[in-house]
């Protein structure tokens, strides 16, 4: 009789247990999709951002061919690298957790920025096109969302190294690997010429 109550005590123990375990790793796998959706929240915010940037670009390129005829090829440039850009978003958009998807979009964006400082650039010597009350309040806009641009990625990054760092940590490793949370999530880090660095855009 008392081996059969220590047997009965023993099993309740090990229930408990298990159940205590099982309820560790679902609170560790509810807070890894926490910081999962804060990072695909967080690079929702720069899709908005990017997809107003390259809605402005645009009409910022109709104003400037009605002056700056002779540059035509910087213009279809700027034209080219927004369509590239565009479609960089969209592959990441659709692959937000893809390192080939994100590294396309910033290698996109990137262009974009070199393009658009390039005609900028030029439009300095173009006094009439600087004048432009459209023209100015176009580039004011994109000022504006580049600086907006700079804010969210600064935010998604930090949403993607608090999931990354939680992520790798014991005993969430674990959890990770068996509910498929197996890959980092990649920060946007960009060059001299990328979002982070926007094109000086003002007229003055």
């Amino acid at each position: 009789m008392n081996v059969m109550l220590v047997l009965l005590a023993i099993a309740g123990a090990a229930i408990v247990v298990v159940v205590l375990v099982l309820m560790y790793g679902v609170g560790i796998y509810n807070q890894l999709v926490t910081l999962r959706d804060r990072v695909d929240n967080a690079f929702s915010q720069i899709e908005v951002q990017l997809k107003r940037r390259h809605d402005l670009i645009p009409n910022l390129v109709e104003i400037a061919k009605g002056y700056m005829a002779h540059e035509r090829d910087t213009l279809e440039a700027v034209i080219k690298a927004r369509n590239q850009a565009v479609s960089g978003l969209q592959g990441a958009s659709a692959n937000a957790g893809d390192h080939t998807a994100m590294m396309a979009m910033a290698a996109a964006e990137k262009g974009l920025s070199g393009s658009l400082g390039r005609m900028f650039a030029l439009a300095e010597s173009y006094p009439d096109l600087k004048a432009n009350q459209n023209m100015m309040q176009l580039t004011e806009e994109l000022t504006s969302t580049e600086n907006k641009i700079s804010f969210a990625r600064q935010g998604y990054n930090d949403s993607v190294t608090s999931y990354n760092i939680y992520r790798k940590l014991f005993p969430q490793l674990l959890v990770a690997g068996m509910t498929g949370h197996t890959n980092d999530r990649d920060l946007l880090e960009f060059d001299s010429e990328a979002i982070k660095d926007a094109p000086k855009v003002s007229f003055g």
